[in-house]
């Protein structure tokens, strides 16, 4: 393969990655239809954008819908009383109501309501987000280092006072441009694989401030793993202030202006 045809092929890849991202945010019932961050308590309560009086305790979260009113759970239709159950920590349950999905969720130990709407203005207005131009030199090899034992650690999240707490399973050194660095790494979504929060020197000015993420393959059997700083994402808060993304664990603020990736959307510029 001649090398046009290497760096074609690149770019090709970025934009169908670039695309695969934008669709998830703007899917009808994705975070860019989120109306409303609603947090639970024992003492019932009513929400504008949602049926039903909620509450919260030790055996989890309960619904009262009130007379016609329905949600639809596992595809079965529920009227009145509905007991969600107690709920692991970052899951979340979908019930539909006429064209929303309202989900049902624990996030730092609380558990929370967010009605998602289609017909939301965010989604509606949604126009994509602007990005650096795909460069291969952001491409980088690094080495997993796995921890001795998983190490349970602390970050905040983009809503104060809320803390998230994952198992970190290793770190990973590489380099940029000859300089020596090390980001804590936690469990990707499938088995083996990392997913990297981190901010540099881009954050706040041509980046995201609070956080990006990097979404790291399962390492080869030598450890070698690839960064692809070039899919750098935004988490969801980036885009909308009903968002419980985790921040960057102490450590991952890279020294260095990652100028790859994802910039600030235009909904926060």
């Amino acid at each position: 393969m001649t090398i046009e045809a290497t760096e074609n092929t690149f770019v090709q890849e970025w934009r169908a990655w670039r695309q695969a991202h934008h669709d998830r945010l703007a899917d009808p019932h994705g975070f860019l239809a989120i109306t409303g961050l609603r947090w639970l308590s024992d003492e019932p309560q009513r929400f504008p954008d949602a049926p039903g009086t909620w509450s919260t305790g030790p055996d989890g979260v309960v619904v009262v819908l009130d007379d016609g009113e329905e949600l639809i759970v596992d595809g079965t239709t529920v009227r009145g009383e509905h007991r969600f159950g107690v709920l692991a920590e970052r899951s979340s349950v979908f019930a539909l109501w006429k064209d929303a999905a309202i989900e049902v969720a624990k996030r730092g130990g609380n558990d929370i309501v967010r009605p998602r709407h289609p017909e939301h203005s965010l989604r509606l207005q949604f126009q994509g987000t602007p990005d650096y131009e795909p460069d291969p030199r952001w491409v980088v090899k690094g080495r997993y280092i796995a921890f001795d034992e998983p190490v349970p650690t602390t970050v905040g999240a983009s809503v104060e006072g809320l803390e998230h707490v994952y198992d970190a399973p290793g770190r990973v050194d590489f380099e940029l441009d000859g300089t020596a660095l090390s980001l804590t790494a936690f469990p990707g979504k499938d088995a083996g694989d990392l997913i990297i929060l981190f901010t540099d020197e881009t954050s706040g000015v041509t980046t995201y401030a609070a956080n990006r993420v990097l979404n790291v393959g399962a390492p080869d059997a030598d450890g070698t793993v690839t960064l692809d700083f070039n899919r750098a994402a935004n988490l969801p808060c980036a885009y909308t202030d009903f968002a419980t993304c985790p921040l960057p664990p102490a450590g991952n603020r890279l020294p260095v202006a990652v100028e790859a990736g994802q910039k600030i959307p235009y909904e926060r510029a």
